[in-house]
C-alpha cells in the first residue's frame, strides 16, 4: 500500500484536475450561448439578402457569384471543405467527421480544403493531401471567409462537411452542397411579390453583376453559419467530454480520499502493534532478569 503522503499528493493533483475540467466545462457552456446568439443574428441578415436576390430575374441557376465577364476556367472537380476544431479539446467529433468525409472522398474527383488545425493534422497522419488549410476563426463575429469563397468559385461544385449542433448531449456530422445550403437558408424566409428587373430599376454595371454580388454575400453568410454550427457542436462535444472528465476526476478524488484514510489507519495500526510488541518484549526481558 502507498504511503499516506503519496496518496495525499495524488488526491491534490486530482482535485486540481477536477477544478480545471469544471472551468473548461463552464467556458464551453458560455461559448455555446454566445454562438447561438450570433447564428440568429446572421440568419436575419441572410433573409434580407435572399428577398432581394429572389426578386431579381437574371436566370435560374446559382452561379457561386461568378460574373459573366470572368473567363477563368472552372474546375469540374468537386471541392470538399471540412470544418474541424483548431485544437484537440473537442471530444471525438473531429475524428468522426474526417472518417465520414474520407468514406466519400475520391482523389480523382475531389480536392480538399481544411478549416481547423485538428482536421489538417488528422488528414496528414492518414497520408491524405489537401489543397489548403485555414485556421478556424477564433471570433464568432465578422468571420472573414472571403479567401475561402474565392477558392470555391474555382469549382463547379462544392460540398461542406461540418458538425451540427442538435443538443448539448447530441452532435452529428453532416455533408451539404453549398448551393443547397444557400437555398435551404433562403427558403426559410418569405418570398416577395415584387419583381426587380432592368425595366423598373437601374443597375450598375448590370443586373447579372448585382446578382453575382448577392450570391457571394449569401455564400459568405452560409459558410460563416456552417462554421458557427461546427463551433457550436465542438463546444458541446467539449462540454460533454469535460463534464465526463470532471465526473471521473471527482470519483477518483473520492476513492483516493478513502485510500488515504485507510493508509493512515494502517500506519496507526502498525505503530500500535509496534508499541504493543515492544511492551511485550520488555515484560519478557524483565521476567527473564
Amino acid at each position: 500500500m502507498k504511503r499516506p503522503n503519496e496518496i495525499a499528493k495524488a488526491e491534490l493533483s486530482m482535485s486540481t484536475l477536477a477544478e480545471l475540467t469544471g472551468v473548461f466545462e463552464g467556458i464551453a457552456s458560455l461559448r455555446i450561448a454566445q454562438t447561438k446568439s450570433q447564428v440568429l443574428e446572421s440568419t436575419k441578415f441572410f433573409e434580407e439578402l435572399w428577398k432581394i436576390y429572389t426578386q431579381l430575374r437574371v436566370g435560374g441557376l446559382f452561379s457561386f457569384g461568378r460574373e459573366e465577364t470572368n473567363s477563368k476556367t472552372v474546375l469540374e472537380k468537386e471541392l470538399y471543405i471540412i470544418i474541424t476544431a483548431e485544437g484537440g479539446f473537442s471530444g471525438d467529433i473531429d475524428q468522426k467527421l474526417v472518417e465520414f468525409m474520407l468514406g466519400q472522398f475520391d482523389p480523382a474527383k475531389n480536392d480538399i480544403i481544411v478549416i481547423g488545425r485538428h482536421g489538417a493534422m488528422q488528414l496528414s497522419q492518414r497520408g491524405i493531401s489537401f489543397r489548403k488549410y485555414y485556421k478556424l476563426p477564433a471570433k464568432d463575429k465578422n468571420i472573414n471567409v472571403a479567401p475561402i469563397i474565392r477558392e470555391i468559385q474555382e469549382y463547379r461544385h462544392c460540398s461542406i462537411f461540418y458538425q451540427q449542433y442538435i443538443s448539448l448531449m447530441n452532435q452529428q456530422v453532416k455533408r451539404i452542397s453549398l448551393a443547397m445550403a444557400v437555398r435551404t437558408a433562403g427558403l426559410a424566409s418569405d418570398r416577395p411579390d415584387e419583381i426587380i428587373s432592368e425595366i423598373n430599376y437601374i443597375f450598375e454595371p448590370n443586373s447579372f453583376a448585382v446578382a453575382a454580388h448577392l450570391e457571394r454575400s449569401m455564400m459568405k453568410i452560409a459558410v460563416g453559419q456552417l462554421i458557427l454550427q461546427s463551433k457550436l457542436a465542438q463546444y458541446a462535444s467539449r462540454f460533454r467530454a469535460m463534464s465526463r472528465s470532471h465526473q471521473l476526476a471527482d470519483e477518483s478524488k473520492s476513492d483516493l480520499h478513502l485510500d488515504y484514510n485507510r493508509a493512515r489507519r494502517a500506519v496507526k495500526d502498525e505503530r500500535l502493534k509496534e508499541i504493543v510488541n515492544g511492551m511485550k518484549k520488555s515484560r519478557v526481558e524483565g521476567a527473564t532478569v
